[in-house]
């Protein structure tokens, strides 16, 4: 080998280090994630959705939340104030809670979401805590992982018996939120515990093996349980069945219930007249999501025998397989709620219906807390009612579980601004350092672009073919930019689209096919054929930095192509990729290299970073040492002398020095929630990403082995590694604008330690 002064310096400056290495001297210095918010939104006060909701039945201002895909948390003082419990399990996916009615420091928190859209995220079983939420552990996944609960009901006599209500994951097509979880197709409908969560048993003897969507129990006898099954595609089997003998046996009720194909079904008992039951179910959905409006309402008085129907209509528009719920006040059996988009009461069994939605719409879970006011959990977060629903309080500030959709920018001179889409709470922008962010536009919020040459023009959407919006002012108004896009062209829910950064008039936007705007926006005209296989859309577009005439596109059939004329035609270059079904940034290409791009691929048991180095013709695998996870998004840092790679996953951020062959989580800080995108700013020596259900989040990044802040790695940085590692104090004073830990943390356990010298070596070496 040939020494090379001008790459390393003699390695003899490396053998003091080795003692070090065997006294473990460590730096103090840690590398943290960020908080960004919103948490909440504060021109009205929301936050993501919250699947479910449990409240303390001796407090009234403590109860606990479980945010769709932000986990659990808990408020002691109603809401004024929160705090995150399960950011460092294992998913922040969830779908039930559920109080010991023995003592309510024991909290059960049912994973996985059972709300069936493409965004209702499988599970990993049950978490149990035994101190009110500061401590969990994680049980039952070899049961239930891949799968949602929908509902814990415990028996008051006897707490040790335990039933849940479990589910397929959602999506459409089926199963698309479960990104190809093993256990995902497992067993469903009624499990019971008889040792508190350990230990399960799903109950058949007349259940059959679908989704159970609810599940409820007499309080005066335990025995009695009634269970919701209600697959939301439809099945004969769907309906409410009832057990007398505390789950052993089941059978069907009927009775003036609707028979046929049903869908999703919701169920609730009278906790002041156990014989008063209430049940709303939907109509079967197609394999779309369409068509799911309100079958009926439904009460009975003698405990399923005979069912009186409800004049309540449609409350659910046409996607009542994701809301719905049933609660009756604990005092008084004829005031009930109904939650669909809307919310309505009955205050005489309903009889008659009054709409109180809270305000936002989209109903998710409800409970009573120990002073008789009603909490609803909703897409906007949490609000409750004093007076019965008649009007409402946002508990929402600190409450960070949105859940942004990819397409977050990032502002070129506004260093804290950003602009983001989130799911049903509109596109957001953020302005400073806060946790605060501003809607400046509603609906479904989607992609999103800043003009990096002229960043008064800015781009948001909603959801649907074509509805695309343009700024000219930074955001303080928008207008349509669509014309030319056809609207019934098949679309990802949220279609991506793309400024060139190179001339900002220029401009692409997929459907099931390429559009082409060259007056910045103002009109666009299709310029490729269908890049699906004839049924999917493009769900990432990417264009090369050093040649925006070669773009990248994957579909949410699993096509991945390229073109090299600015997006008119296209290659083949990969089939049959899995993955999430709506829009990502799965694909990021080299911003020195229009040949070199990297695939990141949302799905269990798949490679979920590959590299090409020819424009696709080539693959080679990235993942040797990444857990068994999806990843929906990857970004490169190229500065380095090789190349550092982020896997944005579905439990944080992975990263790597050394081309794929290690992995490390990158930070500390970082919620256990899905990364769905990610901003890398190398000039601002960060990485923003943004989350599905615990916001957004940003952490400084660094040339590895630069210790001595000259902007490269070589064998000048010795004697600064050598200095840290030996005398962090002397390092601190020497440089103190170098945080050692974030640039000489190359084995990544988070901090720079003698374990650091064999990165540190082989990267020289290289």
């Amino acid at each position: 080998m040939t020494f090379n002064p001008a790459k390393r310096r003699p390695l003899r400056g490396l053998l003091p280090i080795l003692g070090l290495l065997l006294l473990g001297a460590t730096a103090a210095w840690a590398v943290d994630w960020v908080e960004l918010g919103p948490a909440p939104i504060t021109n009205g006060d929301y936050t993501g959705r919250v699947s479910a909701v449990v409240c303390s039945p001796s407090d009234p201002n403590r109860f606990f939340v479980a945010g769709a895909d932000g986990g659990v948390w808990r408020t002691t003082d109603g809401g004024v104030s929160w705090t995150p419990l399960t950011d460092h399990m294992p998913t922040t996916a969830l779908g039930a809670l559920a109080l010991d009615p023995t003592d309510e420091n024991v909290v059960y928190a049912g994973t996985g979401e059972a709300n069936y859209a493409n965004h209702s995220r499988y599970g990993l079983g049950l978490f149990k805590s035994a101190d009110g939420g500061n401590t969990w552990t994680q049980l039952a996944e070899e049961t239930f992982g891949g799968r949602c609960f929908s509902r814990i009901v415990i028996n008051p006599p006897s707490p040790q018996t335990m039933y849940a209500a479990i589910t397929r994951a959602g999506g459409f097509p089926e199963l698309a939120a479960a990104k190809g979880h093993p256990g995902a197709t497992g067993l469903l409908g009624i499990f019971r515990s008889l040792d508190a969560g350990v230990s399960w048993t799903q109950l058949g003897n007349g259940l059959p093996n679908l989704s159970a969507t609810d599940l409820a129990m007499d309080p005066a006898n335990p025995n009695v349980l009634y269970a919701a099954i209600g697959r939301i595609f439809g099945a004969l089997e769907n309906g409410i069945y009832k057990s007398t003998d505390g789950g052993d046996s089941w059978s069907k009720l009927s009775g003036g219930l609707p028979t046929g194909t049903l869908g999703r079904i919701s169920v609730a008992v009278a906790p002041s007249m156990p014989a008063r039951v209430y049940a709303l179910i939907t109509n079967p959905c197609d394999a779309f999501g369409g068509g799911a409006a309100t079958l009926g309402a439904y009460r009975s008085n003698d405990g399923g025998g005979s069912w009186t129907s409800l004049p309540l209509g449609n409350i659910q528009s046409s996607y009542g397989w994701y809301l719905s719920f049933v609660s009756v006040q604990p005092t008084n059996p004829d005031v009930v709620f109904m939650g669909g988009l809307s919310l309505h009461r009955s205050t005489n069994a309903g009889s008659s219906w009054a709409t109180v939605t809270p305000p936002h719409v989209d109903m998710h879970g409800a409970a009573w807390d120990a002073s008789g006011r009603l909490v609803v959990g909703d897409d906007g977060g949490v609000h409750r009612s004093d007076n019965l629903g008649s009007s409402w309080y946002s508990l929402n500030d600190g409450l960070g579980i949105i859940q942004f959709y990819a397409g977050l920018s990032a502002h070129p001179t506004g260093i804290s601004t950003f602009l983001g889409g989130t799911q049903d709470n509109g596109s957001n922008k953020r302005v400073a350092e806060t946790v605060n962010w501003t809607q400046v536009f509603g609906g479904d919020g989607g992609w999103t672009q800043i003009d990096q040459i002229s960043p008064v023009r800015m781009f948001v959407e909603y959801q649907g073919t074509g509805n695309i919006y343009r700024s000219t002012n930074g955001g303080s108004s928008f207008n349509y930019s669509g014309s030319g896009i056809s609207s019934g062209d098949r679309n990802c829910f949220l279609p991506p689209y793309l400024i060139d950064p190179t001339d900002s008039n220029r401009m692409i936007y997929g459907t099931h096919r390429v559009y082409r705007s060259t007056n910045g926006g103002t009109s666009w005209s299709p310029i490729s054929g269908d890049l699906s296989d004839g049924s999917g859309a493009i769900r990432a577009l990417a264009m090369a930095p050093t040649d925006p005439d070669i773009v990248y596109a994957a579909t949410n059939d699993g096509n991945v192509q390229v073109s090299t004329d600015g997006g008119s035609t296209f290659t083949l270059i990969r089939d049959s990729v899995p993955g999430w079904p709506r829009v990502t940034r799965e694909v990021f290409v080299d911003p020195t290299d229009a040949q070199t791009a990297y695939l990141a691929v949302a799905s269990f048991d798949q490679i979920q970073i590959q590299r090409t180095r020819d424009a696709g013709q080539n693959w080679e695998a990235l993942d040797v040492t990444l857990p068994n996870v999806p990843v929906n998004v990857v970004a490169v840092d190229v500065r380095g002398v090789k190349p550092v790679i982020y896997a944005g996953a579905d439990h944080g951020v992975y990263r790597s020095i050394n081309d794929g062959a290690a992995w490390h989580r990158y930070g500390s800080g970082l919620p256990n929630a899905v990364v769905v995108d990610m901003v890398l700013e190398p000039d601002r020596a960060r990485l923003v990403v943004s989350t599905q259900g615990r916001g957004a989040w940003r952490i400084p990044i660094a040339i590895p082995g630069d210790l001595n802040g000259d902007g490269v790695f070589n064998g000048f940085d010795i004697d600064a590694f050598t200095l840290a590692l030996a005398d962090p104090d002397a390092y601190a004073q020497q440089y103190p604008n170098i945080d050692p830990n974030l640039v000489g943390d190359m084995n990544g356990d988070g901090q720079l330690n003698g374990f650091d010298i064999d990165g540190f070596v082989a990267l020289l070496e290289s």
